[in-house]
């Protein structure tokens, strides 16, 4: 008898912990559904910066794109960077958010795709 009373008290502690995580996940969700504008507004300028930075240091002062990483700013530490040595392009990406690509043009320096001149 100890035991099933053992187990109903297990089951609602379970239950309960169920129901605290899915009000966290419910208030994380619309914390971040809020912020989305700026959340978005900061990963384009982060990406931006970062691609056309991040070009620069690699295809104009020739350094490798791991001693680049040590160039950006304080708070950029989500942003990722690849290397196309081909095309001569690094991009720049905040996970699931937002991307951005710039590329060596003789004559420009390293712009960003999306610029045209």
């Amino acid at each position: 008898m100890a035991k099933g009373k053992a187990g109903k008290q297990s089951n609602r502690l379970k239950g309960k912990v169920f129901i605290i995580g899915a009000v966290l996940i419910a208030i994380v969700l619309a914390v971040i559904w809020f912020y989305r504008a700026p959340i978005e507004g900061y990963a384009a300028a982060g990406t931006a910066y970062s691609a056309r930075v991040a070009c620069s240091c690699r295809f104009v002062a020739g350094r490798a794109l791991e001693d680049c990483e040590k160039d950006k700013l304080a708070g950029m530490g989500l942003v990722r960077l690849s290397e196309n040595v081909e095309e001569r392009s690094v991009t720049a990406s905040f996970p699931l958010i937002y991307s951005d690509t710039a590329e060596y043009r003789e004559g420009y320096g390293c712009v960003l795709r999306s610029w045209r001149g």
